[in-house]
C-alpha cells in the first residue's frame, strides 16, 4: 500500500510538473512557457498600444499613443516579471505578471504623475493563438481558426464561426469586436464592430486536439476583439487618468482542462464583481 501511494503521489506531481508555466520576455513579446502547450508556448505582444478614445472610425495612427514597454525584474524561477510602460504622455503603467500552473495573472497599475489628463483610455495585449489551435499561421485565410474561438453571449458559450450576424464592413477588415454595454461604441478597435453585446469578459479558444482551454479576462476591459494574426483580445480598460491619479486593473490567462463550466466557476471567483454584473 505504501509503494501504491508513493507512485500516486509520484505520478500526481510529475503531472503538475509538466503542466507547469513560466514567463520570457523577447523583445516586445511576454512567453508564457509550458511542455503542455502546443509549439511549447505562447506569445503575447505585450503591449501592442496604448490607445485614445473616438477610435471606432479613426486611423490607427491617430488612435495609437506611443510608448516604450521595459523589463523591471524575472524571477530566478522564471514565475514572476515586472514590467514599466512609460506613455509618451508621461504616464506610468507597472505590470506584475505570475504565472502558476495553469493560469497567468496581471496586477497593473497606471499612474499619471504629469500635471495634464492623459488621454490614455484602453490598451491592447495581442495573444497569437494560431499555433494553439491547431493552425500554422501560414494560410491566407486569416479566419480559419474561428471553429476554435469562443465569446459568451446570452450567457451562454458561442463558437466564432457560428456567431450571427458577422459583421464585415469597417474602417479596416477582417476581424470582430465585441463592446461591453458600459463602454462607448465610438472608443473601440476600428475593426468591424459587432451589435451583439458579450455576457461576460471572457475571450478564448480550444487547442487543436480539443483537450484544452485558452482563455483570457481584464477587468475592467474595453473590448473583446477576434483578430487579423490569429489573435484574440481583452483590451484592457483605463479610462484616462487625471493628473496624480492611479487606477488598478486585473487581468486573468486560463490555460485548463477543456471544461467550460469549470473556466466559469473560475471566472466568477477570480472576478466576481464582473462576473454578477
Amino acid at each position: 500500500m505504501r509503494l501504491f501511494l508513493a507512485l500516486l503521489l509520484f505520478g500526481n506531481l510529475a503531472v503538475a510538473h509538466t503542466r507547469d508555466l513560466t514567463l520570457a520576455r523577447e523583445k516586445n513579446y511576454l512567453v508564457i512557457q509550458g511542455a503542455h502547450l502546443p509549439k511549447g508556448e505562447i506569445r503575447i505582444n505585450y503591449l501592442e498600444a496604448y490607445c485614445r478614445t473616438n477610435s471606432t472610425t479613426a486611423d490607427w495612427h491617430d488612435t495609437t499613443i506611443g510608448h516604450t514597454t521595459e523589463l523591471i525584474s524575472l524571477s530566478a524561477d522564471k514565475k514572476t516579471m515586472k514590467l514599466r510602460c512609460t506613455v509618451k504622455d508621461g504616464v506610468i503603467v507597472n505590470h506584475t505578471i505570475t504565472a502558476s500552473s495553469d493560469d497567468v495573472t496581471f496586477a497593473i497599475s497606471g499612474h499619471n504623475p504629469t500635471a495634464t489628463v492623459s488621454a490614455a483610455h484602453w490598451a491592447q495585449p495581442c495573444i497569437r493563438l494560431g499555433d494553439f489551435t491547431g493552425y500554422d499561421n501560414k494560410g491566407k485565410d486569416l479566419d480559419d481558426y474561428l471553429p476554435k474561438c469562443f465569446l459568451f453571449l446570452d450567457g451562454k458559450f458561442a463558437r466564432m464561426d457560428a456567431v450571427k450576424p458577422w459583421i464585415k464592413e469597417a474602417r479596416y477588415i477582417p476581424g470582430q469586436v465585441w463592446c461591453p454595454k458600459d463602454v462607448p461604441r465610438t472608443d473601440v478597435n476600428p475593426r468591424p464592430l459587432s451589435p451583439l453585446v458579450p455576457s461576460n469578459g471572457l475571450i478564448g479558444c480550444t487547442s487543436g486536439d480539443e483537450k484544452q482551454i485558452f482563455a483570457v479576462a481584464f477587468e475592467p476591459y474595453q473590448e473583446l476583439f477576434q483578430g487579423v494574426a490569429r489573435c484574440l483580445h481583452s483590451d484592457f480598460r483605463i479610462g484616462g487618468l487625471k493628473p496624480g491619479e492611479t487606477k488598478t486593473i486585473k487581468g486573468k490567462i486560463y490555460i485548463v482542462a477543456n471544461n467550460v463550466n469549470d473556466l466559469l466557476s473560475r471566472y466568477a471567483q477570480d472576478f466576481p464583481t464582473a462576473s454578477a454584473k
